[in-house]
């Protein structure tokens, strides 16, 4: 049984950071396709940032770039969204997604939720 587990999330206001973690278990985050989707109210489902994990190799949304990072720790089993300058359309449930798939976290495909077999609970985060 795969888990990923989010938190962090919470409400900032606008320009303010936040940091979002996604646990998860050994066997799914070595060398796994992990990533950060979005979705918010009304909107489609968005691929924020992802990271291969057993490179490191990382993926953003245009929307995110130089705002957000995505990053790993390799020790905690646990992949970090950092998040600053935050604007009101960021408000979204953020959730965690893996596949073990590398191509998954390819640049044509990281952002397509039906590239991810596993998925968290979500967390909120809303910024006004």
């Amino acid at each position: 049984h795969v888990q990923l587990v989010e938190s962090g999330g919470d409400s900032v206001r606008a320009g303010g950071s936040l940091r979002l973690s996604c646990v998860a278990d050994e066997s799914t985050f070595n060398s796994h396709c992990m990533a950060w989707f979005r979705l918010a109210p009304g909107k489609e489902r968005e691929g924020v940032a992802a990271i291969y994990t057993g490179r490191g190799s990382t993926n953003y949304a245009d929307s995110v770039k130089g705002r957000f990072t995505i990053s790993q720790d390799n020790a905690e089993n646990t992949v970090y969204l950092q998040m600053h300058s935050l604007e009101p359309e960021d408000t979204a449930m953020y959730y965690c997604a893996a596949d073990q798939r590398s191509s998954a976290c390819y640049s044509g495909t990281w952002s397509w939720h039906r590239m991810y077999t596993y998925w968290g609970q979500g967390t909120q985060v809303t910024v006004s």
